[in-house]
């Protein structure tokens, strides 16, 4: 399952030297995020616990289990959430 976002055409959208790194005027400020996400790439200052080896180590992790975390996401979602909630109260 993807979780991309689709990139308004109005919009300048800045290429980065990273492959996957773009800035988007008006989303997230025009601050550097994960091309198809509103993910900035500032990750580790939102969760300054984390360590850079503990997310390096958790990607890993998702490229080696993808379809486990994609479960795992799915079953995590709003989405998922409504389509059994709408279940139960019937």
């Amino acid at each position: 399952m993807m979780w991309n976002m689709p990139v308004p055409e109005k919009r300048h959208v800045q290429r980065a030297e990273h492959p996957h790194i773009v800035k988007i005027e008006g989303v997230c400020g025009g601050e550097a995020i994960i091309e198809g996400t509103r993910i900035a790439v500032e990750i580790l200052l939102d969760w300054d616990a984390l360590a850079p080896a503990q997310v390096f180590d958790a990607l890993a992790y998702y490229h080696d289990d993808r379809e486990e975390i994609d479960r795992l996401r799915w079953e995590n979602s709003y989405e998922y959430w409504k389509e059994h909630q709408a279940d139960a109260a019937a």
